[in-house]
């Protein structure tokens, strides 16, 4: 591995795909407000559709961005884990958002990665169509092929705009997905710390 890892944005609905067609995406978003009885054309509205284009496509642009890993030279052989990071990304099922923090770490095995790549890999992998334990496992997934750790855990804690604004209402309810790997996973003692360590977090969240 050169230590240099692409995530640029695959096949899946992305910035260029959406930012491509923002002229169709303003005419789907008139076309909706009139098909809900609503007048796009009142003056409070007319920059309506040009407002909503343009924030999904801030949404589902994920920003390409190489990830530099470094080998573990100094054999570094606790955990690294990183807590509160802060994510925002959209429901497939309701265009909805749902909001929350993610919780990373891993066991370093042969690389290391720096600091600030967590947050940028949760973000990238939020911004796109998702649900919430798809993004739990890709983050998991990268971290496991990239580094080669020992162990990995995410955990993910979100409330979703679709079970706050409609359905059952609950604006309060998060929901809480994880996924992990290695020794994290078969190591009932490596598992433990590791919830310990984010644990830690939880009393600080005022959400």
């Amino acid at each position: 591995m050169n230590g240099h890892v692409d995530i640029r944005p695959n096949g899946r609905a992305n910035g260029r795909a959406v930012g491509g067609a923002n002229e169709r995406a303003e005419a789907a978003v008139a076309e909706l407000l009139a098909a809900l009885g609503v007048d796009p054309d009142e003056e409070g509205l007319r920059e309506t559709p040009r407002r909503v284009a343009a924030a999904y496509a801030e949404m589902l642009t994920p920003e390409p961005f190489d990830a530099t890993t470094f080998p573990n030279d100094g054999g570094y052989d606790e955990m690294v884990v990183l807590t509160d990071i802060s994510f925002t990304s959209l429901c497939e099922h309701h265009l909805l958002p749902f909001t929350g923090v993610a919780h990373v770490g891993y066991l370093p095995g042969e690389r290391i990665v720096g600091l600030s790549k967590l947050p940028r890999l949760v973000e990238h992998r939020s911004r796109r169509l998702q649900v919430q334990e798809r993004l739990t496992v890709e983050i998991a997934d990268w971290l496991e092929a990239s580094l080669r750790p020992k162990g990995v855990g995410v955990v993910l804690e979100a409330r979703h705009g679709c079970m706050a604004v409609r359905g059952v209402r609950q604006p309060e309810a998060v929901t809480t997905t994880s996924a992990l790997r290695g020794r994290l996973r078969e190591d009932g003692r490596t598992r433990q710390e590791f919830l310990d360590l984010i644990g830690g977090a939880r009393p600080r969240r005022g959400r």
